[in-house]
């Protein structure tokens, strides 16, 4: 009977904290669950947000949210299937897309015409900003999202402007950005195959030397790996255990690995920020342009804390780290939803020997308590509890991205409830 295969109801899915800075560091936007937060460093005040474009706030966990090259626009959408524009000079939401699946990833182009973002089921949609004309207080009609390419079957992880994309299934495939994106993309340019686990982030190391840059990858293999944009061929792997040492790591000792969660490249350097499972602190890796290779360059552990990130970012303009760790929907707490932001300064002389960088105090902290206010919802906040939320992240990271294995009559069944079947019935 098919009554045996009816799914119960699912638990709320635990959703991580988001950070993301403007690229002057004119503000800060942190996401945690439903809820998005945005102070104003200029202003050092609170921002309100504007939506009257005949949609709603979000009424779901944000997913993926993303400020433009120009800083102009910022993007956020998530479990609502709602894809959220917004003008960073009103903070007024121009424009809601509907999506047909919950979004995973969002990407803005370079030039601001075009927003990108990536589905459950593997699609890769494109909105046309039509941005002529745009002074930053307008409101456009709600557009609609052209399909740009499929991945099929795999959630896509982590997609950057220049269609950089990685999935669940361990791969990492880049198509050239077209000059008629609503026509779709259907020049690839290189797969990148090597990690053995999902592949949950993609940073991009660019130097003068080397303008056309590498892509730096994170994975739930423990591995960061370092790869030729123009041929997809591997040039080095850093094992972050291995490398870091297991003794930086809470509770390794159970696992037989810690995912890579969150990558950032820090302005000016060849330095990438990364973030890991069970890791109090990041690790910094150099990227060494010329002997094409990735080593650790130091282990930044932020002491008194439970503080384990689940998203890092940075600006332009600064030598800050921004780092949020925390958690939405969180069961049997006082409060179902916790963010702490901490940040990371003098990345200068970052050397195993030399003492830095330096994790900044709350009260050191561009915009200080109003800003943590703001962005942490309050604060002071019981350190203990994230350890809770850090152990339930990892739970819903592993059931989002690990590939369940059914039965050929349980995908049967499944298949037939799917809603896009349903309604093209």
């Amino acid at each position: 009977m098919e009554d045996t295969y009816e799914e119960a109801s699912k638990d709320t899915e635990v959703a991580p904290a988001l950070i993301a800075v403007h690229p002057t560091q004119n503000s800060v936007s942190v996401a945690i669950g439903s809820d998005l937060r945005v102070f104003d460093l200029i202003g050092g005040c609170a921002v309100s947000l504007v939506d009257d474009s005949g949609g709603s706030l979000h009424k779901d966990s944000i997913r993926a949210i993303r400020y433009g090259a120009s800083g102009k626009l910022f993007v956020s959408a998530g479990d609502d299937k709602l894809v959220k524009i917004w003008s960073t000079e009103s903070w007024r939401c121009i424009s809601t897309v509907c999506s047909e699946k919950r979004v995973t990833a969002v990407a803005i182009s370079n030039d601001g015409s075009y927003v990108c973002f990536a589905d459950k089921f593997g699609v890769i949609w494109v909105v046309d900003l039509d941005v002529e004309g745009f002074d930053g207080n307008q409101v456009s009609a709600n557009k609609k999202a052209a399909p740009m390419l499929s991945h099929y079957c795999s959630i896509i992880t982590s997609l950057v402007s220049h269609l950089q994309f990685a999935d669940r299934d361990f791969k990492i495939r880049v198509n050239v950005f077209p000059k008629k994106p609503l026509d779709g993309a259907h020049e690839i340019q290189i797969f990148a195959l090597g990690h053995t686990e999902f592949v949950s982030c993609l940073a991009f190391v660019c130097t003068q030397e080397f303008p056309q840059g590498f892509l730096v990858s994170g994975s739930g293999d423990s591995t960061v790996r370092l790869w030729d944009i123009s041929s997809g061929s591997l040039l080095d792997t850093c094992d972050i255990i291995e490398k870091a040492g297991p003794l930086e790591f809470k509770g390794i000792e159970e696992e037989s690995c810690a995912a890579v969660t969150d990558l950032c490249t820090i302005p000016d350097s060849t330095l990438v920020a990364v973030a890991v499972q069970s890791l109090q602190g990041i690790i910094l890796l150099r990227c060494d342009p010329s002997a094409q290779t990735l080593d650790v360059a130091k282990v930044v552990t932020i002491k008194g804390d439970t503080f384990i990130p689940t998203s890092l970012a940075t600006s332009v303009s600064s030598g800050l780290l921004w780092m949020v760790t925390g958690a939405s929907n969180l069961g049997g707490l006082e409060s179902p939803s916790l963010a702490r932001v901490r940040v990371i300064s003098d990345f200068k002389e970052t050397t195993p020997d030399v003492e830095g960088p330096t994790v900044l105090e709350d009260d050191e902290t561009p915009g200080g308590v109003k800003l943590l206010e703001k962005l942490q919802g309050r604060v002071s906040i019981d350190e203990k509890v994230f350890s809770t939320a850090a152990e339930a992240l990892k739970i819903s990271m592993n059931k989002l991205l690990i590939k369940k294995q059914y039965s050929t009559e349980r995908r049967e069944f499944r298949k037939r409830g799917r809603n896009d079947k349903k309604l093209k019935q």
